[in-house]
């Protein structure tokens, strides 16, 4: 990545970002008021997982994931963010708390007792289940329950048509495709300054850790013994965490839209040894996974960022993305900031939106396998030692002092904040990003380095998540939310009941043919 000077597009005016948008999916593990993952289904106050637009499971039974609409301000998505909070809050039964970090909360040796989510009967329903079966038998479910943040962001046209006069270019949906692009390779090669300063994963429970090799070392010993690394930011995004060593080698590009959706589908029309050892069903011919093919859909691809398009009913991802090109791109390598009752923070999701522009901006050459190693390299270097006064990371022009490159790619944003605030009034933007230069300058007021110091001081990262659960609980039971929307979010729930026993009363076909046929 290479970006020549601070000037922005002579083109670009503020009223330009007015047209953006965001959206935010935040999952989150329930747990038990004894610190232990929770075992219970799903409340049923919160309505059909399946079917229900804004609040629904990710892999596990306990793993909620909730979903804002698109909006047209961060307040706005975060004040719906936290009214799903609140709701889930109101909901929940036995005691039990949302856990706030992204590396789970104590679990079982036995992955039998991590309850895989259930949609019902219907066979969408199954085959939702079926995945996630397939995930358990090929990576184990102890991965399932690491919970994370997707940053959902859509660029208004207003810019593009702007840009592309400046260009004179003619075919819109052609000239998005190839700026998102642009975005996402820069993104991968920035993945590690993203890390450094939002990571929030440098610890982990010991139970996480049984039976997989780890070269951590014990923070705490307690009930159950805390590892970390001295130095880590995001352990969630290293080796032990949401990563696929089988994906490493699939060379899925992002050079051109055409190349990455024919990159996704042979992945997933490729049949991978270790998978097919397992068996795609057990011993009484029951489905255990979708295929034993390298990916079993386009979502088990693990990056760190993706092209979106709104997909409709029977479509996969791909089918979106050919049809009617990129509509938005959705950060993925964000971890849970559990200092948040929501997981994120106005200063957080200010400073993702002007890193978008920095890396929509920004000369983005092409992004070749030799290059994707080395970028690989260097996020195993930041997850594992980030905080380090000696990290150091590969750029082209060799290897560079991490702190230095990070403080050199802030101020280079500096413009991009100007325009923001200019256009919404205040320095909401600006502030963040000073905030973002404190921590390039002292890797002691990362989020990692707290929940490390904090962990220290409290016994364990358990008991540092515990008394943060307790905390945001109260916080958000205090909340209030209007009767409107408290009818509003009722009636959903009811609806989206209603839509569930639909799709199963009305299903004409056997789950095997449909899965026959899907297969």
């Amino acid at each position: 990545m290479t970006v020549t000077n601070t000037t922005l597009p002579t083109w670009f005016t503020s009223n330009l970002v007015a047209g953006m948008q965001r959206g935010i999916e935040k999952e989150g593990l329930r747990m038990q008021p004894d610190g232990h993952s929770a075992k219970t289904f799903h409340p049923a106050r919160l309505g059909s997982k399946l079917t229900h637009p804004f609040i629904t499971t990710d892999y596990s039974e306990n793993l909620l994931e909730l979903i804002t609409e698109p909006k047209d301000t961060i307040k706005d998505a975060l004040d719906m963010l936290r009214q799903l909070h609140v709701l889930v809050h109101r909901s929940l039964e036995n005691d039990e708390m949302m856990w706030p970090l992204s590396m789970p909360c104590m679990l079982s040796d036995d992955d039998e007792d991590i309850p895989l989510a259930n949609y019902g009967t219907s066979n969408i329903g199954r085959l939702k289940t079926l995945y996630r079966s397939g995930l358990g038998v090929r990576y184990g479910r102890k991965m399932q329950t690491i919970a994370g943040l997707h940053y959902n962001l859509s660029i208004g046209d207003d810019l593009f048509s702007e840009w592309m006069k400046a260009e004179n270019r003619t075919d819109l949906t052609e000239f998005k495709n190839e700026k998102y692009l642009s975005l996402i390779r820069n993104f991968k090669r920035l993945t590690p300054l993203v890390l450094y300063l939002l990571g929030a994963s440098p610890s982990v429970c010991g139970c996480f850790l049984t039976g997989r090799k780890h070269d951590l070392i014990p923070l705490t010993k307690d009930s159950c013994t805390t590892f970390y690394k001295p130095y880590a930011t995001s352990l969630r995004m290293g080796k032990l965490g949401y990563t696929n060593s089988v994906q490493e080698d699939l060379d899925i590009r992002y050079n051109e839209l055409g190349e990455y959706i024919k990159g996704l589908r042979r992945a997933i029309d490729t049949p991978f040894a270790d998978f097919s050892k397992i068996g795609v069903d057990d011993k009484d011919g029951q489905p255990i996974q979708i295929n034993d093919h390298i990916l079993q859909i386009e979502n088990e691809f693990y990056s760190p960022i993706r092209p979106k398009q709104v997909t409709k009913s029977g479509e996969t991802p791909t089918q979106a993305l050919d049809k009617r090109g990129i509509a938005y791109v959705e950060f993925r390598a964000i971890d849970l900031d559990p200092y948040s009752d929501i997981g994120i923070t106005t200063e957080t999701a200010c400073f993702l939106e002007i890193l978008a522009l920095y890396c929509l901006f920004s000369e983005s050459p092409e992004l070749l396998p030799d290059e994707e190693k080395r970028l690989a390299d260097n996020v195993e270097i930041v997850v594992n030692h980030g905080r380090s006064p000696d990290a150091t990371i590969y750029t082209t022009t060799g290897n560079t002092k991490l702190s230095t490159w990070i403080e050199e790619r802030l101020i280079q944003m500096q413009p991009i904040a100007d325009k923001f605030d200019e256009y919404h009034g205040g320095n909401t933007y600006r502030t963040a990003l000073t905030l973002m230069q404190g921590k390039a300058n002292n890797a002691n007021l990362t989020l990692s380095a707290q929940i490390e110091s904090d962990s220290r001081r409290l016994g364990s990262t358990w008991k540092l998540g515990q008394e943060l659960a307790k905390k945001h609980q109260n916080e958000l039971l205090a909340h209030a939310i209007s009767v409107e929307d408290t009818l509003k979010f009722y009636e959903l729930a009811v609806q989206s009941f209603a839509e569930q026993q639909r799709l199963e009363r009305e299903e004409t076909q056997s789950f095997d043919e449909f899965f026959r046929q899907y297969r």
